[in-house]
């Protein structure tokens, strides 16, 4: 089930990144601008961030077989409706309802791990997990740029659905219910306050980096102050639902030290590899004058690097627990792009794949034991609510990160283009720039890295989980 549940999840995620380079295809064939194409990835992330914290009802509500069909239909309905669309608005309309079957699929797959897997064998269960995490964002670029040079950008949606369709028989004929569905009421005050906290803050931030582009409709701050105070009042209605276990998101889960710091880990690394991943492509192109399919392949070895370390760091975790991996993690992630902050218009795309290299490898160093201690210090019943979380912060700090990072290269780059500095020379130390914060954040990390421990492997966390039917 497991392995089922990962091949599903590797597809979903992959799908979330082979839109990038099919956007200027996409914009051909349907006349559309560049601000308008973005939305095809604009609406989805906003999707997934207001979905996945009602996830964590859905995993108490229903089985774990309704659970998974409903992710794999929604997403091969989607891919169908993207596949046929005859205009920009049927496409948009697609990705929305593909996004909700992946905001569904990783706290499923999270979730169901801590309900199967021992204690002392989850780290390299997790390892597994941030194979997917990793591998498919990585090789994603390249499988798409393979694919269009082949068939127009519909053909993505053409490769990817058979192969969802043939998950979704299986898990019909062989997923097993792992858990209890509850009776549970679904607060609707909380679903709307969840869409309008965390959706306007994705949409705020990913404004932000847009808006230094182009003029936004709507200034950035308009949807970020929307986003906080929904927040606010989510917060207190999740408080006072929580006292009788009502909670759309249960928030005690943040009342455990080491999952608290987790996440303020994650919140922190997920930032610096988002905000990577959006400028080292503008670098090796626009600086470099790399092509954009040897771009995609130049990126690939990182992400292979990060996979393939996951087994082998679920295991050195289960020995070891998580404080020997995430500090030298954090340090290698800060050391990386420190160097990347060294990189200029003449630097060779041999140094920008090794740095990209020793980032993924301190990455793969610090996921897997954060997501393993984060979840394993939880009792059983905060499991869901506890990957619907982390899901959750994974989207705010794409979206943050991706601010940041756009922001500081495009201040400085405009900066220097207007002392006359070459555009090319502009770009680049616009970008190093803004890898220099970011290894400043890592180093900062690092001490926080030393407080967290390994969750402690009680009988009682075992024998209170869920009985398999």
């Amino acid at each position: 089930m497991i392995t089922l549940l990962l091949a599903s999840a590797f597809v979903l995620i992959l799908n979330e990144t082979i839109m990038g380079v099919a956007l200027s295809h996409i914009m051909t064939g349907l006349g559309i601008e560049a601000a308008t194409a973005q939305w095809v990835t604009t609406a989805f992330m906003l999707t997934m961030a207001v979905v996945i914290p009602v996830t964590g009802f859905l995993l108490q509500r229903l089985s774990t077989r309704t659970v998974y069909c409903t992710s794999m239909i929604s997403f091969s309905i989607g891919t169908l409706i993207c596949a046929l669309a005859p205009s920009f608005s049927v496409l948009v309309a697609g990705r929305v309802v593909q996004a909700v079957g992946t905001a569904i699929m990783m706290p499923l797959l999270m979730t169901t791990v801590m309900q199967l897997v021992p204690p002392m064998r989850r780290g390299r269960v997790m390892g597994n997990i941030s194979i997917v995490m990793s591998v498919a964002p990585a090789i994603g670029p390249a499988v798409s740029g393979l694919i269009l040079s082949v068939l127009d950008w519909r053909g993505l949606f053409w490769v990817v659905l058979p192969l969802v369709v043939a998950m979704l028989v299986i898990g019909i004929l062989r997923v097993p219910n792992v858990s209890e569905p509850r009776r549970l009421a679904l607060d609707l005050p909380s679903v709307a306050l969840s869409g309008f906290g965390f959706g306007g803050l994705i949409f705020g931030l990913s404004s932000i980096g847009e808006s230094v582009y182009h003029p936004p409709a709507v200034s950035p701050g308009v949807p970020i102050v929307i986003g906080v105070a929904a927040l606010v009042f989510f917060v207190l209605r999740q408080r006072s639902l929580q006292r009788r276990d009502a909670a759309l998101l249960d928030l005690r889960t943040f009342t455990t030290r080491s999952f608290t710091l987790s996440v303020l880990l994650m919140l922190v690394l997920m930032g610096a590899l988002f905000g990577t991943i959006i400028l080292l492509p503008l670098y090796l192109q626009d600086a470099l004058g790399l092509e954009s399919l040897a771009t995609g392949l130049l990126l690939v070895p990182g992400g292979l690097t990060m996979g393939l370390l996951g087994p082998l760091v679920g295991r050195l975790f289960d020995a070891w627990g998580p404080r020997p991996l995430i500090m030298p993690g954090c340090t290698a992630v800060a050391i990386a792009l420190f160097l990347m902050s060294r990189l200029d218009e003449n630097s060779s795309s041999g140094t920008v794949l090794a740095w990209h290299v020793l980032l993924s490898v301190g990455l793969a160093f610090t996921f897997t034991p954060l997501f393993t201690s984060a979840l394993g210090s939880l009792k059983p019943h905060l499991y869901s609510h506890g990957s619907a979380t982390i899901g959750t912060v994974q989207q705010l700090a794409g979206a943050a990160g991706t601010a940041m990072f756009v922001v500081l290269m495009v201040s400085r780059q405009v900066a220097l283009e207007e002392q006359g500095v070459p555009e090319a020379t502009a770009l680049a130390t616009g970008v190093t720039g803004a890898f220099l914060a970011g290894a400043v954040l890592a180093a900062l990390a690092v001490p926080i890295g030393a407080l967290i421990r390994k969750p402690a492997e009680s009988v009682d966390a075992v024998e209170d989980a869920p009985v398999a039917h």
